[in-house]
């Protein structure tokens, strides 16, 4: 066997490539991690928007009852003209 006078070259740009392919990996494990922290951030807020608009819907009045409401005070304003004067 003969000895390769690049192996010292070889052996330097492997140490280069691994590297490399730490520093990506450690890029692309960050980012993993920053977006599943982003989406339990999402996660939290849309629960919380949820129970705001539920909250909302339990506590308005429906256009029907206001509809309501509005012709009986109409009714009473019309029959308060009618008779009191």
């Amino acid at each position: 066997m003969t000895a390769d006078p690049d192996h010292p070259a070889v052996h330097g740009e492997l140490a280069e490539l691994r590297r490399r392919l730490d520093v990506a990996y450690a890029r692309v494990e960050g980012g993993l991690a920053l977006l599943s922290h982003r989406t339990e951030e999402t996660a939290k807020e849309i629960e919380e928007l949820n129970s705001r608009i539920i909250t909302l819907e339990h506590t308005r009045w429906p256009l029907a009852s206001i509809a309501a409401l509005a012709a009986v005070g109409a009714l009473l304003v019309a029959l308060w003209q009618a008779f009191g004067r």
